[in-house]
């Protein structure tokens, strides 16, 4: 096996398993059990707070602690927001692709933000545009259904 095949084996690898350890690690932060874990270790801190004699010390543990959770877990939140939202742009790209939108709107996620507010401004024209339409046609429309009753009549 070449080298360069076999590392991007190893990165395929290391990036399967860091995705399966932020999901696991993302269900498990959002769940109930996980909070009540967390006030228990807050609370068990605070009720040693005399033991310790509120030291220094005793006030970096639960600093420390809470720095290094928050750290590691914006980069797990991260992983899996970002996998997410790949994984539903791809779901719309192929909505749009197989229905009757239009395929230019496909990637424009790659644009940047002056580029996707001209064309949130172009489809908002284009909304408006087809409601005056629409309202025109069905003005249209009961106009021409009078007529009829009136000639009928």
């Amino acid at each position: 096996m070449s080298k360069a095949k076999k590392s991007n084996n190893d990165i395929s690898g290391m990036s399967r398993l860091f995705g399966d350890l932020a999901n696991r690690t993302s269900l498990a932060a959002g769940r109930a059990t996980t909070f009540c874990v967390a006030v228990g270790v807050v609370i068990v801190w605070a009720i040693s707070g005399p033991l310790f004699h509120f030291s220094d010390t005793w006030q970096l543990v639960i600093n420390t602690g809470t720095t290094i959770v928050t750290f590691l877990m914006v980069f797990l939140i991260q992983n899996s927001q970002n996998r997410d939202s790949a994984a539903i742009q791809v779901k719309l790209d192929e909505l749009i692709r197989v229905g009757a939108a239009r395929n230019s709107l496909v990637g424009i996620e790659h644009l940047t933000d002056v580029e996707i507010e001209e064309l949130r401004d172009k489809c908002e024209a284009r909304a408006k545009a087809e409601k005056i339409g629409d309202e025109t046609l069905d003005r249209t429309r009961n106009s021409a259904t009078r007529a009829a009753q009136e000639v009928a009549s």
